[in-house]
């Protein structure tokens, strides 16, 4: 387990830059993870593997290198990222909704449960990430991105708009789903509901939230690349992979 750690951090390149090899981890899931659940029901060097549905539709969760508390949650089936026309065929996994549910690695990490607008998912554009296995980043959020977000919440409706100020030297959209869970609702396709199709060179972060009313919900913010003013769209900017939310 230690070795496959050590040989991701070394393959894998900060998320704004590239990788000596694109495919590191599909090659941990694909290569260990999956056939070491598959013999022995040790997910190793994963912490988890779910395969309920079929490897074509499981999922892995892994712990990146990088941060106290950072987990990954990684398809089973070879899918490359968010271009990948994959996640919006009818029947798809809805990996947000069991990246959201597998908060609590992050929380036993750290052992202490964490606020719900404490933690964020986020996956990168195609221009923004080091890998090509779609993979959704599940730690904490940065404190000044929680504060700024909670100061503007009232403003953030069900539609798509600007969010009021910036985030992380960015300019992103925002909307707001009034759900306490993610089941029934994908955040791919609610970024390709209203009519993205260059779906690669966008950034989604899903941050939980108490709305205005009171219900529990989320924040889903997106950001489109561009190369010209220095924006690769790695949403994965917004979490603090210190975890200094959780007063660390």
């Amino acid at each position: 387990m230690r070795v496959a750690w050590l040989l991701l951090g070394l393959l894998v390149a900060p998320a704004s830059g590239h990788a000596s090899n694109p495919s590191a981890l599909w090659n941990i899931v694909n290569g260990e993870c999956v056939p070491h659940e598959r013999d022995t029901r040790d997910p190793s060097p994963c912490s988890r593997v779910d395969l309920t549905d079929g490897q074509d539709k499981g999922f892995a969760i892994l712990k990146d290198t990088r941060g106290i508390a950072q987990f990954l949650l990684i398809p089973t089936a070879r899918v490359s990222g968010i271009e990948d026309p994959a996640i919006l065929v009818p029947g798809s996994p809805n990996y947000w909704d069991e990246a959201w549910q597998a908060r609590y690695f992050v929380e036993e990490r750290l052992q202490t449960e964490l606020p719900r607008d404490a933690l964020a998912l986020a996956i990168n554009s195609s221009v923004g990430r080091s890998q090509n296995q779609l993979h959704i980043h599940i730690d904490c959020v940065k404190p000044e991105v929680r504060a700024t977000l909670a100061a503007n919440l009232n403003k953030v409706t069900g539609v798509w708009a600007p969010f009021p100020e910036p985030l992380a030297g960015h300019h992103y959209q925002a909307i707001r789903i009034a759900h306490d869970t993610l089941e029934g609702v994908n955040p791919f396709r609610v970024l390709a509901d209203s009519g993205v199709r260059d779906m690669g060179m966008h950034t989604l972060v899903l941050v939980g939230a108490t709305l205005p009313d009171g219900q529990s919900g989320f924040v889903l913010l997106d950001d489109r690349a561009d190369l010209l003013a220095g924006d690769v769209a790695s949403g994965e900017q917004l979490q603090d992979h210190t975890c200094a939310v959780a007063g660390r």
